[in-house]
């Protein structure tokens, strides 16, 4: 095997590695859109059968009591959940934590004041179960393969949590530091040996002098590319 072709095989991981890491931004996104959507239905519903909007009591819909105020909270909040989703993984995965926290503590806080005057979301306890089964579910969806177990090294959340780089790119679930192909790990692999020899006083002047422009980029893409355009 050539020594190009054994650094190209270094360079790039695993397929299945990658994937991995778009597979985990979906899952977010997806269940953060799909709970969003139905957050979203709720509140149309709703806003469609007139709800008083202070009452504390109201008409089923879906099977939860309703009115207008919780009818306008369930439209905002599934507006939020698809916009994160929308934009990316880790948008999603953040959103979907804070949301579910907050409908969880919806649930809690609304099973104090049922029955009483101060139940101005009209909440019942179907209403209560829903919050907290809704409010569980994007808590363990959001933070699952983030928060929770052993990151892989390919996921973005393990940089972070690592102290690695964590290019624009990365935010919406695309792996931006890994070469595309055999030209581009090539240069990636020279990039690398011409700054480990800089950093040990040595090198030639013409690779100090590119590693200087390759320098006023922060992204791992634009280095590579950088790189290619000066030794090409």
């Amino acid at each position: 095997m050539s020594r190009e072709a054994e650094g190209d095989r270094q360079q790039t991981p695993p397929r299945h590695d990658v994937a991995g890491g778009g597979t985990l931004g979906w899952l977010h996104r997806i269940a953060g859109f799909v709970l969003g959507l139905g957050l979203w239905v709720f509140g149309l519903l709703g806003f469609v059968n007139r709800l008083e909007f202070f009452a504390t009591s109201g008409p089923p819909v879906l099977g939860l009591s309703s009115n207008g105020l919780l009818s306008a909270i369930s439209v905002v909040f599934g507006t939020i959940l698809i916009v994160a989703a929308v934009r990316g993984g880790r948008l999603a995965s953040t959103t979907s934590v804070v949301v579910g926290a907050l409908f969880m503590a919806s649930g809690v806080l609304n099973v104090l004041v049922l029955a009483t005057p101060f139940n101005v979301l009209s909440f019942r306890m179907s209403n209560v179960v829903f919050s907290l089964v809704a409010g569980a579910l994007l808590l363990v969806l959001g933070a699952y393969g983030r928060f929770t177990g052993r990151l892989p090294d390919s996921s973005p959340y393990h940089r972070v949590a690592h102290g690695g780089p964590v290019d624009a790119q990365h935010s919406s679930d695309n792996d931006q530091q890994t070469p595309t192909d055999r030209a581009d790990a090539t240069a990636a692999r020279e990039l690398a040996e011409a700054e480990r020899a800089s950093a040990g006083g040595g090198g030639t002047a013409e690779q100090r002098d590119i590693l200087s422009q390759v320098g006023g980029s922060r992204d791992a893409a634009g280095r590579r590319a950088i790189w290619r355009r000066l030794t090409e």
